[in-house]
């Protein structure tokens, strides 16, 4: 009975467990069945739809990735373009005369107040003998050793000794980041002083000084006006213009476009022939015959601080308007000249016209036939002396 008993339990157990799967199984078929029934009722558009919507998806991804990959490669080129035009634009460091991978020093030399070293050179008479004593200014791309073209004779007859020197970051002069226009009279007057040639001496400039041979003019100094300036500057070269734009309105670039190759930068630099005159031409041949014309050794440090910075010192902002200066010498005990060139095709006489009326006490003379090199003629570089030094006026030039 026991065992009836047990067997019967099993056997119950054994048919509720095969009622449950056949549900199961019943029910997960039902399942099956009814989402076939629904998918073969499913209308065929919807699934065309549907595997749209799913091609739509996977082409918007991959736009995506696209995007976000050319992105990435466009931030790389920009940084890439902006660390080459960066560097282009930074000039390298100058070799400084004297330092270990610098040029030698064959200059005496001063020490001046701000720890800088400015070469120069003596010429004529001894500086104890002399009657009269002149500081000699070189201009844009010389040095101290390219001389006036006096002859000894009158050198002797008038008892003359000149003092040049190398312009900061010229020659064998250190260089001045900070150099202005006033930073230019300051090295002027601490050479004198060191080299006590006394209280009375004469400057005979190429860029500024007393006798202003062909001196600069910044298009943008206050008081011209405003039609003349345009008027004149536009009758510059194309590509003058811009290299006097950049230096005046983005100097920091000056170092760059005066390097760049795709465009035509200063004509003076590129040694372009149509801004000599007939007369200019003329003494390039001679003076080229010359063997020591000191080329050589006008930029050895490097062109930005010399040359460059020329340009920006010359056309940047001022720190004082020329017009307003007012005669150094009312007792008439000297004088301020001005001498240019009327074919000079760098330097405008128009503009020197007017600084003259505007500032009558200054002795304007303009050498009908002369370019921007009539200096360099020894006839008219004897006029200006005898002008300067003994006050005569010439009788032709």
């Amino acid at each position: 009975m026991e065992g009836r008993k047990w067997r019967g339990r099993n056997s119950t157990a054994a048919a509720e467990a095969a009622v449950m799967k056949v549900e199961k199984q019943g029910t997960e078929m039902g399942l099956e069945d009814k989402e076939m029934r629904n998918r073969r009722r499913e209308p065929r558009g919807n699934k065309e739809q549907t595997e749209l919507s799913d091609n739509t998806f996977r082409c918007q991804t991959y736009a995506r990735l696209l995007l976000e990959t050319l992105t990435e490669i466009a931030v790389v080129l920009i940084v890439v373009l902006l660390g080459w035009a960066y560097q282009t634009t930074q000039p390298p460091p100058p070799k400084i005369c004297g330092s270990p991978d610098g040029p030698p020093v064959t200059s005496p030399r001063i020490r001046l107040s701000d720890g800088r070293y400015l070469a120069y050179r003596e010429k004529g008479v001894p500086k104890e003998a002399a009657k009269y004593k002149i500081i000699v200014i070189h201009g844009f791309g010389s040095s101290k050793d390219v001389s006036l073209p006096a002859s000894q004779e009158l050198i002797d007859e008038l008892g003359i000794y000149f003092l040049s020197f190398d312009r900061a970051g010229y020659g064998e002069s250190d260089p001045n980041p900070k150099r202005s226009v006033k930073s230019e009279a300051f090295d002027i007057q601490e050479l004198a002083d060191q080299l006590q040639i006394g209280s009375k001496f004469y400057v005979i400039g190429m860029l500024a000084g007393v006798s202003l041979v062909v001196p600069i003019i910044n298009y943008w100094w206050p008081s011209f006006p405003a039609n003349l300036s345009q008027e004149v500057y536009k009758g510059r070269l194309v590509q003058d213009q811009w290299t006097f734009r950049v230096a005046h309105y983005a100097p920091r670039l000056l170092y760059w476009w005066l390097t760049q190759k795709w465009f035509p930068s200063l004509s003076l630099l590129n040694k372009n022939p149509s801004i000599f005159s007939r007369r200019d031409k003329e003494i390039l041949t001679k003076i080229s015959k010359i063997a020591d014309l000191g080329q050589d050794k006008i930029t050895p440090q490097g062109v930005f601080e010399s040359l460059h910075r020329d340009l920006m010192v010359g056309f940047g902002n001022w720190e004082f308007d020329p017009m307003d200066l007012t005669n150094p010498y009312p007792e008439n005990e000297s004088s301020v000249q001005i001498w240019q060139g009327y074919e000079d095709r760098l330097i405008p006489f128009e503009l020197q016209r007017y600084v003259s009326e505007k500032l009558p006490w200054i002795r304007y003379h303009e050498v009908p036939d002369g370019g921007h090199l009539f200096i360099f003629d020894s006839g008219l570089c004897e006029v200006v002396l005898r002008a300067l030094l003994l006050g005569e006026e010439p009788s032709s030039i």
